[in-house]
């Protein structure tokens, strides 16, 4: 029986000239909502350097807060002598004005300033946004937790929602972070980005002892991006030992530089491998660790980077919408693989073809037997958008529309 064939759309991509990379200005719209946030709790406000934490909370949160930011250096030196002493800056705050919010910006530098929070939190019942680019001192220092008086929320580089006139050539290339992407020079601010985050200011948080070393597995682990993860040959590249790259890739998970994809185990007709996949948070900071001087169309690493931009979409749609819904990936021994799967319910597909042929719906169909999926999705660059039984392949512009639009996952 011929298989059911149903056009949906067709649409001619626009592809805009990827050596055009002047880009003016942007009015970019944050998807997170923080006063929103802060009417229900207090929360920590956590994301890797640069994704606009402090403008974010200028923006929007404005004359309702006061705001400590422990990048001063008095102010950090005061409060890590003296942390008691919070309540009584507060105090001279409010004489005559009135607020609704207090923001601690890089909470982790000073972690025992928590205690003194969870103390006006229970006893003043003062509601608190405590911004941070870094859990590790948080979950290894013994730090006051706030024991769910505050809740989590994540800020995350640019989405397509949050970018009008979304350019993804440079996207692929340059990635989110809101001052390489609206910038006329996004190479230096990311080779910029590189040199004083990822490294100097890892090292003065005494995360690592060996820059070099470091240094070396920061370009391996950005080469091997979205791959399955084999520590022993990932250790034989950057000259470390197995068991260091596990401690740097802990690192990188704590300083919210990456994040490890989980695989989805649950097939029963064909068995799952059962190795983790590692992303970084930015595809243009994963293009400059690996020192990627072209990202040519016809390319493997262009349809990596294609797959990486979705997986990031997918991460931050997820999290901004607070839905409690896991993201992993599926690969049997048999190496059929599909890029996406969140929860039991959606399964996603990832190709940056520009035609999309019956072999591309193979491994869908193998996952579809497992009858344990609502929907399943082919994503690509082909203007013709169409459905095959039960898979409904959509042009990427289309996904991100519906994506944002609360459709795929409701």
């Amino acid at each position: 029986m011929q298989e059911e064939i149903r056009i949906i759309s067709s649409r001619v991509v626009d592809y805009p000239d990827k050596q055009r990379y002047h880009c003016e200005m942007i009015p970019f719209i944050r998807q997170l909502n923080l006063p929103q946030l802060l009417e229900k709790k207090s929360f920590f406000l956590l994301g890797p350097r640069a994704t606009g934490k402090s403008f974010l909370v200028k923006e929007q949160l404005g004359k309702q807060a006061i705001i400590f930011n422990l990048l001063r250096s008095d102010l950090y030196l005061k409060l890590t002598a003296s942390p008691w002493e919070l309540e009584a800056m507060i105090e001279a705050a409010l004489l005559g004005q009135h607020y609704d919010y207090i923001v601690i910006d890089e909470i982790q530098k000073v972690p025992h300033l928590l205690d003194e929070v969870h103390r006006l939190i229970e006893e003043r019942k003062l509601r608190f946004l405590l911004t941070g680019s870094s859990a590790r001192k948080l979950k290894y220092g013994h730090a006051n937790l706030l024991a769910g008086r505050a809740w989590t929320a994540n800020l995350y580089p640019l989405s397509y929602s949050e970018i009008p006139q979304f350019n993804l050539e440079r996207y692929l290339r340059f990635g989110g972070l809101p001052a390489v992407y609206a910038s006329k020079e996004p190479i230096e601010e990311l080779n910029a980005y590189v040199q004083t985050y990822l490294y100097e200011e890892i090292q003065a948080e005494s995360l690592v002892r060996k820059l070099p070393q470091f240094s070396r597995f920061l370009t391996v682990a950005a080469l091997a991006n979205g791959q399955m993860l084999n520590f022993a040959q990932i250790a034989s590249d950057s000259g470390v030992p197995a068991s260091t790259v596990r401690e740097y890739y802990a690192i990188l998970e704590d300083t919210l530089i990456g994040f490890m994809l989980t695989p989805w185990t649950k097939s029963t007709k064909r068995k799952a491998i059962s190795t983790a996949k590692f992303y970084l948070f930015d595809t243009g900071v994963c293009h400059t660790l690996a020192q990627t001087k072209v990202l040519d169309r016809n390319s493997d690493l262009y349809g990596r980077s294609f797959e990486h931009w979705i997986g990031l979409e997918l991460k931050s749609y997820l999290s901004y919408r607070r839905l409690n819904e896991s993201l992993h990936y599926w690969r049997d021994v048999h190496q059929h693989e599909v890029d996406f799967i969140i929860d039991d319910r959606i399964a996603i597909e990832v190709k940056a073809a520009k035609k999309i042929t019956p072999r591309d719906l193979k491994t869908l169909s193998s996952l579809e037997e497992e009858k344990a999926f609502d929907k399943f999705y082919l994503i690509s660059q082909d203007s013709v958008e169409m459905k095959h039984g039960n898979i409904i392949c959509l042009h990427w512009k289309t996904f991100m529309e519906k994506l944002w639009g609360d459709e795929i996952i409701n």
